[in-house]
């Protein structure tokens, strides 16, 4: 796919103000994260405003920014600090591209720098946690506005230093099997995962070390005395692929490793039970899948997940397999419970911000610092 801008005409502006020019910048290529980038650039060109998105190719041929109304540049160092250079406003999601973002705006024209905090670093010790938090830090303060996912980023980004942290819920973009998928079709996908007679157990995200896989394994041994033994499933990759297949093979365990699927989304609505293991979670993007599926959730009670979810999901603490697999096998052998769970879900999921309100609530945003540049 060419990386070559493409230009659409912006709708008229009021006052005959010339369209406003912003720069969205992902400092990966994270599902959450992106595709929040995809649809806050619909919502942003439809109303107007000029949108350059930088990320890397690989978003770009998966989100198509570009179909969106965008333009699209890659995350050079280079081409960055350019895209900058013309705009209005910068808009970083996630640390990462916080700090890609400052460092490009450094020695240059004060542009204001708007930072949404999909993610965070846990606290750890050690150097890695050290320099995660002197990230942190940096961009928390040279942000005009920080925008947490979660209340508890927006604590932690105050503690870092933020002039202005305010939460800013991120919509998920609905998806053709938001509700119950047909049962031809999860028949159909569970009988190519060769689950027609045991129950269908997924986890999706990146195989690294923060989602918890390993206690997932531990919890997956103990299925093993379950009649029928469920499979679990894990959607995504990442570096600890070859850990989790080795120990897979040498334990024998009802696991299988999906790589990254573009249909995990069908996988997800196919499941009796959706499980999130991680050790810690702003805005969950599985959890907030699984509850507007109607797909039954168990999640560690960290971070941003139990405001997302409410009384809708089994939660239970981080890095205890024993609690992670009786919460599991209990669901998989009351059906009432994950229907309940399946209801409150639904209804815990029409609480959240539809998309064009998280659009409105950042383009307010947007609004209040370029009135503060006039």
């Amino acid at each position: 796919m060419s990386s070559s801008p493409v230009s659409f005409p912006a709708p008229a502006q009021p006052y005959g103000r010339p369209p406003l020019r912003t720069v969205q910048i992902l400092g990966g290529a994270g599902a959450g994260s992106s595709a929040h980038v995809r649809s806050l650039t619909t919502g942003l060109a439809a109303r107007g405003v000029r949108v350059t998105v930088c990320a890397p190719v690989a978003a770009e041929g998966e989100y198509d920014f570009t179909g969106a109304g965008a333009e699209f540049t890659p995350d050079a160092a280079s081409a960055l600090r350019a895209a900058c250079a013309g705009a209005d406003l910068v808009h970083a999601h996630g640390v990462r591209a916080g700090m890609r973002a400052a460092l490009a705006l450094r020695g240059g024209r004060r542009v204001p720098l708007v930072v949404t905090w999909h993610g965070g670093t846990p606290e750890t010790s050690g150097p890695f946690g050290r320099l995660g938090r002197l990230l942190e830090r940096h961009v928390a303060r040279t942000a005009a506005v920080v925008l947490g996912a979660s209340s508890d980023q927006v604590d932690l980004a105050r503690l870092r230093g933020a002039r202005d942290a305010r939460l800013a819920a991120v919509a998920v973009p609905v998806t053709a099997v938001d509700g119950p998928e047909p049962v031809a079709d999860a028949d159909k996908t569970r009988a190519e995962l060769g689950v027609v007679e045991r129950p269908l157990v997924i986890a999706i995200g990146s195989l690294v070390a923060r989602r918890g896989y390993s206690v997932l394994l531990d919890a997956a041994r103990a299925w093993r005395a379950l009649d029928p033994v469920p499979l679990l499933v894990i959607a995504g990759e990442g570096p600890l692929r070859a850990e989790l297949s080795r120990r897979i093979e040498e334990e024998g365990l009802p696991v299988r490793l999906l790589g990254r699927r573009r249909d995990a989304d069908r996988l997800l609505a196919a499941a009796d039970v959706a499980v999130l293991p991680s050790r810690w979670e702003g805005r969950s993007l599985l959890a907030q899948e699984a509850l507007r599926a109607g797909v039954a959730l168990v999640a560690t009670e960290v971070g941003g997940v139990p405001e997302l979810v409410g009384n809708a999901a089994v939660l239970v603490p981080y890095g205890d397999p024993g609690a992670l697999a009786g919460a599991v096998a209990a669901l998989l052998g009351d059906p009432g419970r994950r229907a309940g769970l399946a209801e409150a879900g639904r209804a815990q999921a029409a609480t959240w911000p539809s998309e064009d309100e998280t659009v409105a609530q950042v383009l307010s945003v947007y609004d209040e610092l370029m009135e503060r540049r006039r």
